[in-house]
This record gives C-alpha cells, sequence and structure tokens, in this order.
C-alpha cells in the first residue's frame, strides 16, 4: 500500500512540473507577443492556457483522491496540500498571461503602447520570464538543499514597473487615458504574475520544513 502511495505522490509531482514547465513558457510566449506584436506567439499563450487548465484539473483530481483515500499524514500531507495550491498558483498565472494576450490581440497589428514604453514592457516581460523560470525549477528539484533560497521577489521587476506607472500617470501623457489604463492593467497582469511565483516559493519551503506561509518573511 505505501509503494502505493509513494508512486502516487510521484506522480503528482512529475504532473506539478508539467503545469510549471507550460506556464514558464506561457510567460516567455507573451512577452515575445508584447514586445513584438506578435500575434502568433499571442495565440500559443492561449494554447497554453488551455492545456494547462486540462493537466491542472487532472493534477488537482489526483491530490483529492489521494486526500480523500490515502489520508496521508505530516510531510505527505503538506506535500499533497502544497501541491494542490501550487497547481492553483500556476493555473491563475496561465490566466493572467492569457489576458495579457488579449490585448495583443485587441491592439494588432499596432504595438500595444509606444515604442519607449514597449522597451520597459520588454523589461518588465523578462523579469517574470525569469521568475517563473526560478519557481519552475524549485518545483521540479526533487531534494532540494535545505539552504536553497525560496523565489525572491525580483527588484528589477518592480523598478521597471515603477518606471512605467510614473509614465502613464504623468499630467504629459501624450496618448490617452485609454492607453494609460489598457498599460496599467497589464503591468497589475505582470504583478500578479510575480506575485504567484514568490508564492509558490513559500509554499514549497513550506513542504519542506513545515514553516507556515503566515511565518515566513521576504527573507526568508
Amino acid at each position: 500500500m505505501r509503494t502505493k502511495f509513494s508512486s502516487e505522490l510521484a506522480a503528482l509531482t512529475e504532473e506539478l512540473a508539467g503545469l510549471a514547465s507550460l506556464a514558464q513558457e506561457s510567460t516567455e510566449r507573451v512577452a515575445v507577443a508584447v514586445t513584438e506584436a506578435n500575434l502568433t506567439a499571442a495565440y500559443e499563450v492561449f494554447a497554453i492556457d488551455e492545456q494547462l487548465r486540462q493537466r491542472h484539473g487532472a493534477c488537482e483530481n489526483r491530490a483529492v483522491i489521494l486526500l480523500a483515500l490515502e489520508a496521508p499524514v505530516a510531510r505527505d500531507l503538506r506535500q499533497v496540500v502544497s501541491a494542490m495550491q501550487i497547481g492553483d498558483d500556476l493555473a491563475q498565472m496561465s490566466w493572467l498571461t492569457s489576458r495579457i494576450a488579449d490585448r495583443v490581440v485587441h491592439h494588432y497589428p499596432a504595438p500595444v503602447a509606444p515604442a519607449d514604453i514597449i522597451s520597459v514592457l520588454g523589461e518588465i516581460g523578462h523579469a517574470t520570464a525569469e521568475l517563473a523560470a526560478v519557481a519552475q525549477r524549485a518545483i521540479a528539484a526533487h531534494n532540494p538543499a535545505a539552504d536553497d533560497p525560496p523565489v525572491l521577489p525580483d527588484r528589477t521587476l518592480a523598478d521597471a514597473r515603477q518606471r512605467l506607472l510614473q509614465s502613464v500617470s504623468d499630467p504629459d501623457w501624450p496618448h490617452g487615458h485609454v492607453m494609460a489604463v489598457d498599460l496599467a492593467l497589464l503591468v497589475h497582469h505582470y504583478e500578479r504574475c510575480a506575485e504567484h511565483c514568490v508564492r509558490i516559493g513559500r509554499l514549497i519551503r513550506f513542504f519542506h520544513t513545515g514553516l507556515p506561509l503566515s511565518a515566513q518573511t521576504p527573507e526568508d
């Protein structure tokens, strides 16, 4: 019985790693879609979102069955609960990137912003994709070192976000209120993606140490 349970836990972990790879790929493709006004990349983001949602459902079902039928305890219980929450975070990241891709499609063939703003969006998109890659590697690491750092907030991302928001809120902003609101929303979507990545790191720390998220600090 224990062998079967361990096998199911391993399968759950593999499914979660697959979801993380899809979410990370989505952040990469949406960055291309935004910076290049690339319609193909935008539709790839939609396809990834659909695939991730289907696989998330299967992952969630496996986790629920493990909870309901196997009654895991201690570390095993933490693994299943963490996996369910991480899966939700990854699904939210995919949904957010698909909303960003929506704006690319809406504006096509024009870019979503002027060239100087596109360059800042490129910084934000690249930093978000890097953060998603860190989260993906953390999920895929079966036996991480005890002192491995969690997924920490990215200062580059925060600085670029602040610069963009200052630009669109400037009284002399020349591109109209509609574009300003659009860009603020895009930045918010990217920010939420980054927050989900950081939360994933904290969930992984909870799984390995038992330290609740509420007791963790950003520097832990």
